[in-house]
């Protein structure tokens, strides 16, 4: 239970058939960068130059991604 005026908003119901997935890769290095972009390209699965990962777009991903997009190149898949 919360404070009184804090409301409780339910998650968006997730279509896990209609997910897209999207292709990240890391095309420039993460040294000479900050930690936390270090440890959210790292959260991405990106511990290489040039190595595709393959993702569902999820929110959370989708944040990461807009944090070092200066670092990585997307493609829908």
């Amino acid at each position: 239970m919360g404070f009184p005026h804090t409301l409780y908003l339910k998650p968006p119901a997730l279509n896990l058939i209609g997910m897209k997935k999207i292709k990240i890769t890391q095309i420039k290095s993460g040294i000479d960068r900050s930690e936390r972009q270090k440890l959210t390209l790292q959260a991405l699965g990106l511990n290489k130059l040039h190595t595709p990962k393959e993702v569902e777009a999820t929110p959370q991903i989708l944040g990461m991604i807009r944090k070092v997009n200066h670092l990585v190149k997307v493609e829908e898949v």
